[in-house]
């Protein structure tokens, strides 16, 4: 099935309620190793800090891997979708400038997951920035850069 079908199916149903937390993923485009180069991971972390800002949601805890990221959120306001439309088309815009490329960063769709209010928040926010780690990038925890989380 071509991804443009996955992608609107991953829609359908898709609701978001205030106050509720959700874990977020978004994938580069063809799975393109963009953030090996820490320094085009810190503009997503800045989009993620702009959302913050603007109150439309707290990041509880976040990764930015080589080739996607997970993001740990409570929103407060607007949608899911519009929330993730800016981080990624405000991400792609300054990646794009900083690296000379062009065109698309991101895969169409993100995945979410809404947590239910009995889930251990501090074990998911671990497992969440443990993920370099896993991935064999870091040896010790603390060596990856590209993460944050209230709680550690």
């Amino acid at each position: 099935m071509p991804a443009r079908s996955a992608s609107h199916r991953l829609r359908i149903g898709r609701w978001a309620e205030p106050n509720r937390i959700y874990l977020l993923t978004a994938n580069t485009l063809e799975r393109e190793p963009v953030f090996r180069d820490y320094g085009l991971g810190r503009i997503v972390i800045h989009q993620f800090r702009a959302i913050e800002k603007c109150g439309i949601a707290d990041s509880l805890a976040f990764v930015v891997m080589p080739d996607h990221f997970h993001w740990l959120i409570q929103l407060h306001r607007g949608s899911l979708g519009q929330l993730m439309c800016q981080v990624k088309s405000l991400s792609v815009r300054g990646v794009n400038e900083k690296s000379g490329r062009t065109g698309s960063l991101w895969q169409q769709g993100y995945h979410d997951r809404a947590l239910r209010r009995e889930e251990n928040l501090v074990k998911l926010a671990r497992y969440v920035v443990a993920n370099p780690l896993r991935a064999g990038l870091v040896k010790r925890f603390g060596d990856y850069p590209l993460w944050d989380a209230i709680w550690v």
